[in-house]
């Protein structure tokens, strides 16, 4: 064969694979959608619902305006719980990401609850799998069950279904969410919304944070005032952000929430929290030495932080392939993210003179893990966390580095 026609062949090959891969590409391709514009991304708000939501960098004044409402509210039900000495006691849950490893956070609150000694939680917040706690131990001990359930009888088949093919030529993500998202309606139903509804009422916070992709933001939901809503499309809503907060930008398709803005209908894309945030407590520089002021009374805080991970360093052998790079970088970029949010959340307890409290997964702790979400590993790791929880938690007093 003559040098000109070994070309010609090898041009031809080169676009019928191109072709091929377009082909792909378009059969994976992901539905157009009406973006929010630039201008208009700060007043867009989910199409039938009222005040719900804030960003997660809000300035203090932003969150005020936000909780005004609230502020009657929660004066009355602390007057209501005058302790010792006329002090007031506001217990805090900040729950973080982690996947599978949420499961440590599951058997840590079931343990520390059958312990006699886990608090009523005032405000409760969750990224990730941390969003899907939540709502668990938002609501104490009557789901505790459901809390064991989510991590100890699910595998990987009832999370996701790999579409990796799809994924890497014009699809919107690697894995299907579908299963995820079936799970969560089989938990998150009309009981629970009127549970979290009824909550909400008497003052407790029970905030999710997602992502929106778009703005490049953090956005933390009042999970409450979604159930309170009459809204038909409340339930709808719940479910689809904290599917939102568990969805990997890339593993998992991002989750449509539709808006309005200059009295347009547009979609904004949700995300996992953890892409912005890793753990929380409130947002942005907010103090909450300004309730006590706006109060005239002085509260004790406790913050109780669960890291579902560790806190040191990891070692693991790393192929030098494409998705194994990118999964061991990403996950060394989730690490170092946590621990600077911790950092920061003690910075600000420091500041606002709150009890800090943090547990994370053992650094001895090992267990099998061939793939995500296995029960081989999930199921140890919830024993782990319950021991530790049944027996007198060992809390850090201060976020690593100090």
């Amino acid at each position: 064969m003559g040098r000109a026609r070994r070309v010609q062949l090898l041009e031809a090959m080169r676009l019928a694979a191109i072709a091929v891969a377009c082909a792909i590409a378009g059969c994976a391709s992901v539905p157009l959608r009406e973006v929010v514009p630039q201008q208009l991304v700060a007043e867009a708000h989910p199409s039938g619902f009222g005040n719900i939501r804030l960003w997660g960098d809000a300035s203090e004044a932003d969150v005020l305006k936000f909780i005004a409402g609230d502020v009657a509210t929660v004066e009355a039900k602390w007057r209501a719980r005058v302790v010792d000495k006329g002090s007031l006691v506001y217990n805090i849950l900040a729950i973080s990401g982690g996947a599978d490893d949420g499961a440590f956070g599951a058997g840590v609150l079931n343990g520390w609850e059958d312990a006699g000694s886990r608090p009523d939680f005032d405000l409760v917040t969750g990224i990730s799998a941390g969003g899907l706690i939540a709502p668990l131990a938002f609501l104490g001990r009557d789901y505790d069950d459901e809390l064991e359930s989510v991590f100890t009888k699910h595998d990987s088949q009832q999370i996701y279904e790999a579409t990796i093919f799809a994924g890497l030529f014009g699809g919107s993500s690697l894995a299907d969410s579908s299963p995820l998202q079936r799970l969560i309606e089989t938990y998150v139903n009309h009981e629970l919304m009127r549970r979290v509804a009824e909550e909400r009422r008497k003052g407790r916070l029970l905030i999710i944070g997602t992502t929106n992709i778009d703005a490049q933001r953090p956005v933390f939901w009042d999970m409450g005032r979604i159930a309170q809503s009459d809204d038909p499309q409340a339930l709808d809503l719940f479910r689809k952000v904290l599917l939102a907060s568990a969805s990997i930008p890339g593993v998992f398709a991002p989750v449509h929430i539709k808006v309005t803005a200059g009295g347009k209908t547009y979609e904004e894309l949700h995300v996992d929290g953890g892409a912005t945030r890793q753990v929380f407590l409130a947002p942005g520089d907010f103090s909450f030495k300004t309730i006590d002021q706006r109060l005239h009374r002085k509260v004790e805080r406790r913050l109780y932080i669960i890291r579902n991970g560790k806190l040191g360093p990891e070692w693991a052998e790393t192929k030098e392939t494409t998705i194994d790079l990118a999964q061991r970088s990403l996950s060394t970029l989730t690490k170092s993210q946590g621990i600077g949010d911790l950092v920061r959340m003690y910075s600000k307890a420091e500041r606002d003179g709150i009890d800090f409290n943090l547990i994370a997964i053992p650094d001895e702790f090992s267990a099998p893990r061939k793939r995500p979400f296995e029960l081989a590993y999930m199921r140890p790791l919830y024993d782990t966390g319950y021991k530790i929880g049944n027996g007198g938690v060992p809390w850090l007093k201060k976020a690593p580095g100090f």
